[in-house]
């Protein structure tokens, strides 16, 4: 078995790779499959479980990505039904709240007139008692 070196075009290193001799590689065999094969075919069966497994794991990942976006476009809708609502009831209120300062005042404002009629009727009176003690009238 020789050893040689080759560079890993990947990470600009270089890495020791297993070289067979002719022997080895054509002889050698383990129920009719050569050692070449076996090595082989193990790299590829573990890279098709772990990329099975990575497969798995990002799917997961997109399924918790979907249920995330449908949660917040869930939230979101709720929110704008809630802030709709709350807005009704807000300008429903200050409707009410309006209207009842307005009526309040409106009662204010007819009992000033009235006090105001009350006060000139008074003030007509009081005139005409004036009158009549400043001037006695002779009749009596």
């Amino acid at each position: 078995m020789n050893t040689e070196m080759e560079e890993d075009t990947g990470n600009g290193g270089f890495r020791k790779r297993m070289k067979l001799s002719d022997e080895e590689g054509k002889g050698d065999s383990r129920d009719g499959i050569s050692l070449e094969n076996t090595v082989e075919n193990e790299e590829a069966e573990t890279k098709l479980v772990a990329s099975d497994e990575i497969e798995q794991n990002i799917a997961q990942i997109l399924d918790k990505i979907e249920s995330f976006t449908q949660t917040v476009s869930n939230l979101l809708e709720t929110g704008k039904t809630m802030f709709k609502e709350l807005s009704n009831e807000f300008e429903e209120r200050l409707i009410m709240i309006h209207r009842e300062h307005v009526e309040k005042w409106q009662e204010e404002i007819k009992e000033l007139r009235l006090l105001d009629a009350s006060n000139e009727e008074t003030t007509s009176l009081l005139h005409n008692a004036r009158y009549l003690i400043q001037n006695p009238s002779i009749e009596q």
